[in-house]
């Protein structure tokens, strides 16, 4: 099935034929936040060609990590088989790695809520979360708007019109605060600034809510920053 044949009898080589092309991960990435459509993941991934998305799902389809399925109001949608949900670990890891590497955002990138989603989901500390009450974040990131809930030590992450939320905890059983933010997000995450420099700085803008629940967003999620010398 795989473009590429590397010679070698190894676990590491065989996922690399099967995910190992160009934006196979990306599109792995976004189906580990949900089910999509052929636009969406196009949408979502703006530089990719039409011909290497096409491309891209059929190997990833008979490879098994991929499946179509039928979806109600949504026609026909692309979802992670079990045996491709197994990579979220996987992905999860290279979000942690990569994210010492990140530095400031480069000119023209972007940022999406399926890649946002899953930025939260590599940072969340679920110890954390069993400690702390549970809590209801809007986050709002230029263009974006997710829904990130925190309880008993699971997370709930969705953007308003993709889906519905999950039943992480009841509705009105959380404390609520709704922000803005920028690429500056990063740096409250990183630990390289802290909540309430965050506040002073406008790295966020409270909207509504309790400011005091910032640092509990910073207890939450947070990442090493930093390449190992």
């Amino acid at each position: 099935m795989a473009a590429r044949n590397y010679g070698q009898y190894c676990g590491v080589v065989r996922a690399l034929e099967l995910v190992g092309e160009r934006w196979a991960l990306l599109i792995v990435r976004d189906l580990l936040v949900g089910p999509r459509r052929y636009s969406d993941l196009k949408n979502g991934l703006s530089r990719i060609p039409t011909n290497i998305l096409s491309d891209r799902l059929k190997e990833l389809q008979g490879a098994g990590v991929v499946r179509r399925v039928p979806l109600a109001r949504c026609g026909l949608v692309y979802e992670l088989t079990p045996y491709g949900r197994e990579l979220e670990d996987v992905i999860l890891a290279m979000g942690r790695w990569g994210f010492k590497a990140m530095g400031e955002p480069r000119d023209g990138e972007e940022i999406t809520a399926d890649s946002l989603t899953m930025a939260l989901r590599t940072a969340f500390d679920a110890d954390a979360s069993r400690r702390l009450p549970a809590t209801a974040f809007t986050v709002h990131l230029g263009d974006i708007t997710l829904v990130v809930r925190s309880a008993r030590g699971t997370l709930d992450v969705v953007a308003p019109g993709r889906g519905p939320l999950s039943t992480v905890l009841p509705a009105g059983d959380a404390e609520n605060v709704e922000f803005a933010a920028g690429p500056g997000l990063r740096a409250l995450i990183a630990g390289t600034i802290g909540p309430e420099q965050a506040l002073r700085d406008g790295v966020l803008q409270v909207l509504d809510g309790d400011p005091l629940l910032v640092e509990r967003f910073s207890a939450l999620f947070h990442l090493e920053a930093s390449v190992a010398a």
